[in-house]
């Protein structure tokens, strides 16, 4: 049975006190928005609908950047969660299977948890995703007979014997798409809030006779971010799923409470990762792999056996091959560095492709920037870089050459020649003894004055 989905972010979020979109602080270095969209992907939907507000535009372009075939619909009046599904109807008019409505602002519903929400709509025509809250306030209550959901009263339209109840509404509703559609058009704005709400369509349901019913999830899941605090909770609590995950998948973690994580972060089983190292979005870390501490990893492939760190920074478009090793203090961006490279220490590599079992001497900077434009610097297989070498792009370094230490080079070096490219040197003897004894002469004076 195909499935749609319809994720809900036109809020502006006034508590976060901030001119940003709610939906898109990030948690584990990606917006909120992305965790829905991540979990809703894994059910394959035939098609996924944004529903974009405040800050539509900024919204749309982080949607579009995770998925670019979702579809994006605007809410320019926000009147309730049942008035945003009503923007995204029509497309999905004549649509088949289920719709499930997700929220951009709760960024970790499991999508195991979806799962069971589809599977419960063999025996319900719409199933809500519960929750037992530990303090129920300001949640909408369930209100249930055995397994069928009578109705859903939101918290500040329910009485005190409803207030009292402990099972809780998400907010995430699965439904036949058709029956989902129609059961929007007929709420109403009767309630304190003057506002459709979504829920209300299981009592309209339950009025025609259809059933209703309940998933329940364990809490967490359903955390919904509206305050700065809440984020601060919600990067917590991801940052500990993924540490416990890495471990799990036999990830060496030797201070796991130090190392932090993105929402795709991948790393392989028998790597080890040292105290205080950040992960950014977009790094893939290989089997057996080792990254030292207090490295920065963003945009960037390390693969099997190569080591990294400490105290280095790979940044987007670097790319590791296998044994590798990057030491500290060395920065490497958009650098392809193949088998074997050595890259010990206080070093940049920026717009560079390094051949195979090439030594990268201490100091060595590929100088790639203008002011305008990027250039390349090409370094061959085995070569050896002397420390402090500035290779002014773009250059070309051939195959077992050599550059002599603290050389400027700024033209290229066929193979097997060694390029030396600095003054020559000249003693002046004695010089160094008149020199400072002037120097003392004239302070004394001027103390003297």
């Amino acid at each position: 049975m195909p499935v749609s989905v319809i994720i809900l972010a036109a809020g502006q979020g006034t508590r976060m006190n901030s001119d940003l979109p709610k939906v898109l602080h990030p948690v584990g270095a990606a917006p909120l928005l992305h965790h829905a969209m991540r979990a809703a992907q894994a059910l394959d939907p035939e098609r996924m609908i944004v529903v974009v507000g405040q800050g539509a535009d900024l919204v749309s372009k982080a949607a579009k950047a995770f998925d670019p075939e979702v579809e994006i619909v605007f809410q320019t009046e926000q009147r309730g969660t049942g008035h945003a599904v009503r923007q995204a109807a029509p497309l999905l008019v004549g649509a088949a299977g289920d719709t499930i409505v997700l929220y951009g602002d709760t960024p970790f519903v499991r999508p195991e948890t979806l799962s069971r929400l589809r599977q419960a709509r063999d025996r319900h025509a719409v199933v809500v995703l519960g929750f037992i809250a530990q303090d129920p306030d300001h949640y909408g209550r369930l209100l249930t007979t055995g397994d069928d959901l009578n109705r859903i009263v939101e918290h500040k339209d329910a009485s005190p014997e409803e207030r009292a109840i402990t099972l809780c509404n998400s907010g995430v509703i699965c439904a036949e798409t058709s029956l989902l559609l129609d059961l929007v058009q007929g709420l109403g704005t009767a309630n304190a809030a003057g506002e459709y709400y979504l829920t209300d369509i299981v009592g309209l349901a339950r009025d025609r006779g259809l059933s209703a019913g309940v998933v329940i999830c364990d809490e967490a899941e359903t955390l919904g971010i509206n305050t700065r605090a809440q984020l601060a909770r919600a990067e917590a609590a991801f940052q500990t799923a993924m540490r416990a995950d890495a471990l799990a998948n036999g990830v060496t973690l030797t201070a796991p409470d130090t190392v932090f994580f993105a929402l795709d972060t991948h790393i392989g089983r028998d790597a080890v990762i040292a105290p205080n190292v950040v992960f950014g979005p977009g790094v893939t870390v290989e089997s057996g792999a080792v990254i030292h501490a207090f490295c920065h990893l963003e945009g960037c492939h390390v693969s099997r056996g190569a080591s990294v760190g400490p105290f280095a920074r790979l940044r987007p478009g670097a790319e590791l091959a296998e044994d590798v090793h990057v030491g500290n203090f060395v920065e490497l961006k958009n650098a392809v560095l193949d088998e074997g490279v050595k890259v010990g220490h206080l070093t940049y590599l920026g717009d560079a492709h390094v051949g195979e079992h090439a030594n990268i001497g201490a100091g060595t900077v590929t100088c790639n920037f203008d002011g305008v434009t990027k250039h390349h610097t090409e370094i061959g297989a085995r070569t050896f870089i002397g420390s402090d070498t500035m290779l002014v792009a773009p250059v070309s370094i051939g195959a077992g050459a050599m550059t002599a230490a603290g050389s400027v080079i700024t033209a290229d070096v066929p193979a097997q020649a060694l390029a030396l490219a600095r003054a020559r040197q000249v003693n002046k003897p004695g010089l160094a003894a008149r020199l400072m004894e002037r120097l003392r002469t004239i302070k004394a004076a001027k103390g003297q004055g």
